[in-house]
């Protein structure tokens, strides 16, 4: 399966301009061939912690766009949104929504808010990891600060070919994040997809630093720093299977 990384620059609070601005994309990697396409944490927003303004219903617009581009072009597309709990008052959720052509298919809360820029005061913490296959691919995903909990990443390696990480990670911790990323691709044995956004926006600057990594470790596919830039790469269970297969490395996990 291909899979496109779109590293894309976002209008803060602005989810209208956003949609204008991503659509185009959308189309692009749809066009390359990609079967996923997969937008940066809080895509039609940016990081705003402004949660009681910019949360949306889980059918709200946010969440509608990716279903409509989905539908629109024959493809799985994803991304974070804010998102208000359905079942009460309390704090939204900072959710991993993934569409596929016939519509919204599953929903990942963020488990780690960000609590050093005090995400956790605005958005709650979900409970519940998730693994969907994606036309053969089973894929894991988490949204930024996930990225530094190894465990939430080791207790799905034997049941995933490849996470998918969306991030709002911030250009001045840009190697903890390329660090991370590797990491997981090789401890785990599994693909990784980064997505990260560039631009500034709620005060910080953003560089990007996609990248698709293999489960040995070797970057398939990487973003110009600070640019924007649609990346594709193919994702190939038998190919990850063949790599534990030779170097059945999990195996002495405990």
């Amino acid at each position: 399966m291909k899979v496109a990384a779109v590293q894309h620059d976002i209008v803060w609070e602005d989810p209208e301009a956003n949609f204008e601005l991503l659509a185009p994309k959308v189309a692009q990697a749809a066009a390359r061939g990609a079967r996923l396409v997969v937008l940066a944490e809080m895509y039609s927003t940016g990081f705003s912690m402004d949660s009681n303004r910019m949360a949306e219903p889980p059918d709200g617009p946010s969440v509608g766009f990716l279903a409509q581009q989905a539908a629109a072009h024959g493809v799985w597309v994803c991304g974070s949104v804010p998102v208000l709990d359905p079942s009460g008052p309390g704090l939204p959720f900072n959710r991993f929504v993934l569409a596929g052509p016939d519509g919204v298919a599953a929903g990942y809360d963020k488990i780690h808010p960000f609590t050093y820029g005090g995400e956790h005061e605005c958005y709650a913490a979900g409970r519940k990891r998730l693994t969907i296959t994606v036309e053969g691919v089973r894929i894991s995903p988490f949204v930024c600060y996930d990225l530094r909990f190894s465990d939430e990443f080791w207790s799905l390696a034997r049941e995933t070919d490849c996470y998918v990480v969306v991030a709002n990670w911030p250009a001045r911790r840009q190697a903890h994040w390329s660090a991370l990323l590797l990491a997981r691709a090789i401890e785990n044995q599994a693909y990784v997809v980064g997505v990260n956004r560039v631009g500034t926006g709620g005060g910080l600057c953003y560089q990007g630093g996609s990248v698709v990594i293999d489960p040995s470790g070797v970057e398939m596919a990487g973003a110009p720093e600070g640019e924007e830039a649609v990346l594709c790469a193919e994702i190939d269970p038998a190919r990850l299977q063949q790599t534990r297969t030779r170097f059945p490395f999990l195996n002495d996990r405990r």
